[in-house]
């Protein structure tokens, strides 16, 4: 396991806005405060949402799409940097009315109604690639 001892910086709450894309939103915010490394979560609803499960046989991405309104109960994930943007690395739990969930990582889905809180890391993190998996992970 590779590790860092990290200090908390800044914390922050937020209201995410209606109609504007969820994990898009983390990024915009991140870029507008400087954030390079931080936790985040959230809880509301979103109207539509594309999730993906990684196969790791065949190491790619499969796109999940749920064009239904959902609750998000909640949404997890952290930020840091992926070539020369900040990500929102997004994993979520997303709830129907008849209380059925569906989980995965968030690519895209558009915002009802969301909160957040954020808690920011005195550090830069930033993906590099690794060999094993195919994914972009923290280069610790």
């Amino acid at each position: 396991m590779d590790y860092e001892e990290v200090e908390g910086a800044r914390e922050y709450v937020a209201r995410l806005e209606h109609g504007r894309d969820w994990r898009g939103q983390i990024e915009d915010f991140a870029d507008d405060e400087g954030i390079d490394a931080a936790f985040f979560y959230g809880l509301g609803a979103v109207q539509d949402a594309t999730l993906q499960f990684y196969d790791q046989e065949s190491q790619e991405y499969e796109d999940i799409e749920f064009d239904e309104p959902l609750e998000v109960v909640p949404a997890v994930g952290n930020i840091s940097w992926l070539y020369d943007e900040r990500f929102a690395h997004t994993h979520v739990a997303l709830s129907r009315p008849d209380g059925t969930t569906v989980a995965g990582h968030l690519d895209t889905a558009t915002t009802f109604a969301g909160e957040l809180y954020v808690r920011e890391f005195d550090t830069t993190l930033e993906r590099e690639h690794d060999e094993v998996t195919d994914l972009d992970l923290w280069g610790l």
